[in-house]
């Protein structure tokens, strides 16, 4: 069985930090493109950042460009998202999910319909 799992998320003051993770088991990352979503109350959801199998790059949505660093560790299965300097707008659940089709992410990954194995999400909520 598949399963996505993400963590890392919390309460933060606008300025701060968090790193985000998403673990994968049953599934190998290895040749996937794997991208991190996020999704406000009343609000559509919205791709934040993907990122290619091996070293073929990544996408950062305009509004998260030198603020949020995807990464990831095939060995651990795993996904990373650090943001840094977060701002209000950034409060959402934040969930993973791996394209089975792609390897490769391109400027328009948000719209591939191959997402899947969608987690529970992890809430990030930026509040003073």
């Amino acid at each position: 069985q598949v399963q996505f799992v993400e963590s890392g998320g919390g309460l933060v003051q606008p300025g701060g930090s968090l790193r985000l993770s998403c673990v994968a088991s049953g599934f190998t990352l290895d040749y996937r493109a794997v991208a991190w979503f996020r999704q406000a109350p009343g609000k559509e959801r919205e791709g934040v950042s993907c990122i290619s199998a091996s070293n073929l790059g990544t996408v950062y949505a305009d509004s998260v460009k030198g603020r949020f660093t995807i990464s990831r560790d095939n060995a651990k299965t795993t996904v990373y998202l650090q943001i840094d300097s977060l701002k209000p707008e950034d409060t959402a659940v934040y969930y993973c999910a791996a394209d089975i089709m792609r390897s490769r992410c391109t400027d328009s990954y948000y719209l591939s319909k191959e997402f899947r194995y969608w987690g529970q999400g992890t809430q990030v909520t930026v509040s003073s």
